[in-house]
């Protein structure tokens, strides 16, 4: 039973070591492959040359996004100058299951890019990728960017509260997210183009909540290997809760 929060009702370790699907590794980030500690990172969790490797790249939750797209062109360089021997691209709301499950399958590293949050997630689960994701991600790396890494925790609480954005502050809400971590991802941390994801606004939230949620700059990830935590940043990052 899970409530507003998005924790689980039960009591959580004080640690931030949690039980998960048995060897998967995710690297959850604000803004790609932004640095090259995160790059270094990728490379521990791949365990082999990215030359020898391939790579698929979701840009689903960018096609609800108005604004200019700039950034998803970077995060897509990014990956791309790492070298990947094949690189992958595949909306789950527009292409076929006998489409996107292939390149699913062929890929040693699946990305998921950033946008629009709840479309994301609504793509993800009509698709059918939500079912197939656990068992891929048994041999497998996901990288998240900003939405693609908030939708992995067990529930979204932050998604949709305007004060972290641009609107009114309308509270936390109870989306549900695909379960893989115990706390929630808030990227964008103090950034120019998100100036409400601040200390003072972020402090606000956390007394609505009773789970921990990292806020992560864009030179900053969360790196989760077996249910292990460790936060890789050449940027600034602050732990809430």
């Amino acid at each position: 039973m899970k409530n507003l929060s998005g924790c689980s009702s039960e009591e959580r370790s004080s640690t931030d070591n949690f039980v998960i699907i048995a060897s998967m590794k995710l690297l959850l980030t604000s803004s790609g492959i932004s640095n090259s500690s995160i790059a270094d990172a990728l490379a521990g969790l791949v365990g082999r040359p990215f030359s020898e490797l391939n790579i698929v790249f979701i840009p689903t939750a960018a096609s609800l996004e108005k604004d200019d797209k700039s950034w998803l062109v970077k995060d897509l360089h990014n990956a791309k100058e790492l070298g990947f021997k094949n690189f992958y691209i595949t909306d789950l709301a527009i292409a076929p299951r006998e489409v996107w499950l292939p390149q699913l399958e062929a890929a040693d590293v699946i990305m998921v890019g950033g946008g629009h949050t709840e479309f994301l997630y609504e793509s993800m689960e009509k698709s059918g990728f939500i079912k197939e994701l656990p068992l891929l991600l048994k041999s497998r790396v996901y990288v998240g960017i900003s939405a693609g890494s908030i939708v992995c925790a067990e529930q979204m609480a932050m998604t949709g509260a305007g004060l972290l954005y641009y609107e009114e502050y309308n509270g936390i809400s109870e989306r549900p997210g695909l379960g893989f971590i115990p706390f929630e991802i808030r990227p964008h941390y103090k950034s120019d183009y998100f100036p409400k994801v601040n200390d003072e606004y972020l402090s606000k939230m956390a007394k609505e909540m009773a789970c921990p949620f990292y806020a992560i700059d864009d030179n900053s990830a969360v790196q989760v290997i077996d249910g292990k935590v460790e936060v890789i940043s050449e940027g600034e990052w602050k732990k809430f809760n």
